[in-house]
């Protein structure tokens, strides 16, 4: 049953905390000023689902374990950190030369990099799950399915975030960087 004083605190709290700037913000403001609004969308949705499996493994308890294993939690941090050494190399050893993006890289191309890059980023950052894990049980009612409602407030969270992104990628859309050739 939902208890609608308390999903509305849920909305409010969780609405403060979509509207923090963040790296999620940042890679949905970066793929649209360079990539475009589908690079964009699909960063957004790559993220969006990232956030979804966190907020099931909280709800069914791995976001719990975590918590408690200082080595499961250590072994996600570490898997994170590699994937963004990775990034960083990649980086290095293949820089950019333009701002805008190779002409060769088809719209599709960049919205698939864009999805993986948005999800990879969320699946590896275990303090995603540690939030969803210390942010969502209490706006659990007292008689409802915790690993339901968890996962339903996951949901809302998500759906939260993706109006801001939808918002953004609006607004910054028409700022699109563009370097005459």
């Amino acid at each position: 049953m939902v208890d609608v004083p308390l999903l509305l605190a849920f909305v409010l709290a969780a609405s403060i905390l979509t509207l923090t700037p963040g790296v999620d913000t940042a890679m949905v403001l970066r793929a649209t000023t360079m990539d475009g609004r589908r690079p964009a969308v699909m960063a957004a949705l790559g993220i969006a689902l990232g956030c979804l499996a966190w907020g099931a493994a909280a709800a069914f308890g791995l976001g719990a374990l975590l918590h408690a294993s200082e080595t499961a939690y250590t072994v996600v941090k570490w898997l994170g950190a590699a994937y963004l050494v990775w990034g960083g190399v990649k980086l290095l050893a293949a820089p950019r030369v333009a701002l805008d993006s190779d002409a060769s890289d088809s719209a599709s191309h960049r919205g698939a990099t864009a999805f993986w890059r948005g999800l990879l980023t969320n699946l590896l950052n275990p303090k995603v799950g540690i939030f969803y894990v210390t942010f969502l049980p209490q706006f659990i009612p007292s008689n409802a399915n915790v690993a339901v409602y968890s996962f339903f407030l996951a949901c809302c969270h998500v759906a939260l975030t993706l109006l801001r992104f939808a918002a953004l990628i609006a607004v910054t859309a028409p700022l699109r960087c563009s370097v005459p050739q």
